[in-house]
């Protein structure tokens, strides 16, 4: 496979539903030792997905809580008490419709399916693309960016299934032996059956890529407070994304500039919503650095894994 052909591919996750203790939709239900959405992000992480998004609303500060060291972005749905499904994927569609060229898309409660489904599915050059068991068409869902418009628009009776069906471009089935892609939480049984299968196909090196003196001071999670200061110009906006107070924003924000020896963010105060944060050149500058440094480890200790295991 030629990567550096790869469309770059966001993924979400909705995972906003109302549940309970007994809910077998339930984001935080385990399968194995891990709950249902981290194996599903672990998952997308596999296949090479980024930005990953996890749009929430019941449980959202559990949710975030169990993700917290995954490097996913955050997006709640504050209505989800009288919205539908789609209300969320609409959240996720809209904040990724110009940041990658295609989507992955899953509900929460089916959270089986392989990476190398998804692969195959990403590399398939079709813009609309469900995968398919033994006949029976199951998630995920791959989206071209191009498609988001007219799916944003859509306000009928039947959802996301009724925004694709109005679609000029006809979704296309792609048989795969994945039969995790048709099986929800409803059927525990079933997932169990499945567990040591997809975990050998979630089996991956988990890097933890930070930036040290006499103690570290930058990490992932400080590389998403910067990416979404760069985007949304806003601190406390960017703390919303990945589940951090504003306090401790700050205060990596000082530390980084202090190891660092110049100012990473500028503060323009004044305006009606009190002013806005940016990334100084010099704050851009490492940062894009940075992405490039970790872009490259990653690669490297991937290609490492598959040569020795």
């Amino acid at each position: 496979m030629n990567y550096k052909k790869l469309k770059e591919t966001g993924g979400i996750i909705v995972a906003a539903g109302k549940t309970s203790k007994k809910s077998k939709s339930d984001p935080l239900l385990k399968i194995g030792s891990i709950t249902v959405i981290k194996r599903i992000v672990l998952t997308f992480q596999r296949a090479g997905i980024s930005p990953i998004v996890v749009v929430t609303g019941c449980a959202a500060e559990d949710i975030e809580y169990d993700l917290s060291d995954y490097g996913v972005i955050f997006l709640r749905n504050e209505e989800y008490e009288h919205s539908q499904m789609f209300d969320s994927a609409k959240i996720g569609f809209e904040y990724l419709k110009e940041k990658c060229d295609q989507i992955v898309f899953t509900p929460v409660n089916i959270p089986m399916f392989t990476p190398d489904t998804i692969v195959k599915m990403i590399t398939s050059g079709e813009p609309l693309i469900a995968p398919s068991y033994q006949g029976r068409a199951g998630h995920p869902l791959l989206i071209d960016n191009k498609l988001l418009p007219s799916i944003l628009s859509y306000n009928g009776p039947q959802g996301l299934r009724g925004a694709v069906q109005s679609l000029e471009v006809k979704r296309k089935l792609m048989e795969v032996e994945d039969e995790g892609i048709i099986h929800d939480t409803d059927d525990m049984d079933r997932l169990d059956a499945l567990l040591k299968e997809h975990n050998e196909h979630i089996y991956h090196p988990f890097l933890r890529i930070s930036i040290e003196k006499e103690s570290m001071f930058f990490n992932s999670r400080t590389k998403l407070l910067l990416m979404l200061i760069k985007e949304t110009h806003s601190v406390r906006n960017a703390c919303k994304h990945i589940a951090l107070s504003y306090s401790k924003a700050w205060s990596m924000l000082n530390k980084l500039e202090e190891e660092l020896g110049y100012a990473v963010v500028e503060r323009i105060h004044g305006g009606s919503n009190g002013g806005n944060t940016y990334l100084t050149k010099e704050g851009l500058e490492f940062l894009e650095k940075y992405l490039e440094f970790e872009h490259n480890v990653r690669k490297f200790a991937e290609a490492e894994f598959k040569r020795l295991f």
